[in-house]
């Protein structure tokens, strides 16, 4: 702006000198040659395009894999941002999210890590940008019987998000515990939103859910334990990789077109979950004000169980050992094939 703000002064100088010219003698309206800034009027033109960034369809989901993204809308609406961001906030991914990857409303995006490698190995129109989150499932319980995985046996427990990393995870360490997922526990799936509501009133008894939503649980029910964390079950099991259930992609057309806007995305981005990590009480506050969590309370108490990373370049091909479990529990789970080397979209 202020390169912008010199070429318009500088014109207007010029103009207002011309305009003046005819009421002076000829001495006196031939100024310096150093007062008409020709060099520095030439300069501007050929910097304005990186100075307007890219357009970018931003999409994001509610929880965690959203919350380490706060800050960057708060500098986008504050015009500080190398690239312009319209983003969509949703809940679901598969309706909220996939359907605008898919026609082209999205160019960025968040997803759980199976449903990006499910899309790619379907369409392969998207790649895997960063990973932003570990695990972040816990087991809540208003009451004292369930310890671990094989607890749950004979026991009704309500879950968000069928079709995700929450069923397949779920479902690969009660098989680890010695369980039938389809006979051995009833296994009630429902919205976030239903099942935080029923928890928090006390109407059910045991539920699986996410932070921030399993934080709000706790917060609002006493009476409610964190029974089983399941980053821990997941190391207690012996499975390989890390439980990993968050990630951004990018339409592969996109970053082949818009690689400086790529690049510029994935900087604005690391920076502004560091900046989430490292200022929880003010992070809260912008996570609460994009409507990402509810309560600036329950998002600043979830911020340090949120598990949120920055992981981009070679680094995230150590995702692969985590799809390996996957797909030896479910090969559906991730679309059928461990995706190869092109998913990962590594800058040139």
């Amino acid at each position: 702006m202020k390169k912008l703000f010199s070429l318009t002064l500088a014109l207007a100088l010029a103009l207002g000198l011309t305009a003046c010219g005819p009421k002076e003698n000829v001495e006196e309206s031939a100024p310096p040659a150093e007062t008409t800034p020709v060099a520095e009027s030439q300069a501007p033109e050929t910097e304005t395009p990186d100075l307007e960034g890219t357009a970018i369809n931003l999409g994001l989901l509610n929880g965690p894999t959203g919350m380490g993204a706060a800050k960057l809308l708060a500098d986008n609406e504050a015009g500080e941002t190398v690239n312009q961001y319209t983003v969509t906030l949703g809940s679901d991914p598969a309706n909220d999210i996939l359907p605008k990857l898919n026609n082209g409303e999205l160019d960025i995006a968040a997803l759980p890590t199976n449903v990006a490698a499910n899309l790619y190995n379907k369409t392969g129109k998207v790649q895997l940008l960063a990973l932003n989150t570990l695990g972040v499932l816990h087991i809540l319980e208003n009451g004292d019987t369930v310890n671990s995985m094989a607890d749950l046996a004979g026991k009704t427990i309500y879950a968000i998000n069928q079709g995700t990393n929450t069923e397949y995870v779920l479902d690969y360490l009660l098989t680890q515990n010695g369980l039938d997922p389809d006979n051995d526990v009833d296994i009630q799936w429902k919205t976030s939103e239903e099942v935080t509501s029923l928890m928090a009133s006390g109407e059910i008894d045991l539920c699986m859910l996410p932070v921030p939503a399993a934080t709000t649980v706790l917060m609002q029910n006493a009476d409610v334990r964190d029974a089983i964390d399941l980053s821990d079950a997941w190391t207690e099991s012996g499975a390989s990789g890390t439980f990993t259930m968050g990630c951004v992609v990018v339409r592969t057309e996109f970053a082949q077109e818009n690689p400086e806007a790529v690049k510029a995305f994935l900087s604005e981005y690391e920076a502004s979950i560091n900046y989430i990590k490292e200022n929880p009480e003010e992070g809260a506050a912008l996570i609460e004000q994009y409507g990402i969590v509810p309560k600036a309370a329950i998002a600043q108490a979830a911020i340090p169980q949120a598990n949120m990373i920055f992981t981009a370049g070679e680094e995230m091909k150590s995702i692969s050992s985590y799809y390996e479990v996957l797909f030896a529990a479910d090969p559906a789970s991730i679309g059928g094939s461990i995706p190869d080397d092109a998913f990962y979209y590594i800058a040139e």
